[in-house]
């Protein structure tokens, strides 16, 4: 038989079939150590659990999302409505900080719910990154930036003359 042709049911190298009929898609050889070739589901990421109880109401067992969530909208609405003076970098730095507290929630707890995107070293990357460059640019932004770093101001120079 060749690997293009079709095999027949319950056949070592075919689908095998199913109570009710069914017919499962999964091609496997007995004994072989090998991962299926069509899978039907994902796994899910590391700590990707409930954060509470499955008794609790769906808004408590993703309260480590919904806090990171309410730290970014926080920012954005302090950005949007503009209360005071340089509100754009205070707002911006809370969405910076909404995703640190995203990695250190990713980091300390062990299950964090829909917060859980990869795994955990990937997420805490990600977010801690993310993060880290989004408030290191609300504190460099013009006018009157709260941190200079020279280096970076005399390659901004050297490229726009």
């Amino acid at each position: 038989m060749t690997s293009g042709s079709p095999a027949a049911p319950g056949s070592p190298d075919g689908p095998r079939e199913l109570p009710r009929g069914r017919v499962s898609k999964v091609r496997r050889v007995r004994g072989s150590r090998r991962p299926p070739t069509v899978t039907t589901d994902t796994a899910r990421p590391e700590g990707g659990g409930r954060a509470a109880g499955g008794d609790a109401p769906a808004p408590a067992r993703q309260w480590p999302l919904l806090l990171v969530l309410g730290t970014a909208a926080l920012g954005l609405l302090v950005v949007g409505t503009d209360p005071f003076w340089q509100s754009f970098r205070i707002g911006t730095m809370l969405v910076g900080a909404a995703l640190l507290l995203g990695a250190v929630l990713r980091r300390l707890l062990p299950s964090v719910g829909m917060l859980a995107v990869r795994s955990r070293f990937t997420d805490m990357i990600t977010y801690g990154v993310m993060g880290g460059l989004i408030v290191l640019l609300a504190l460099m932004v013009q006018p009157k930036p709260w941190l200079r770093i020279p280096f970076l101001e005399d390659v901004l120079h050297l490229t726009v003359t």
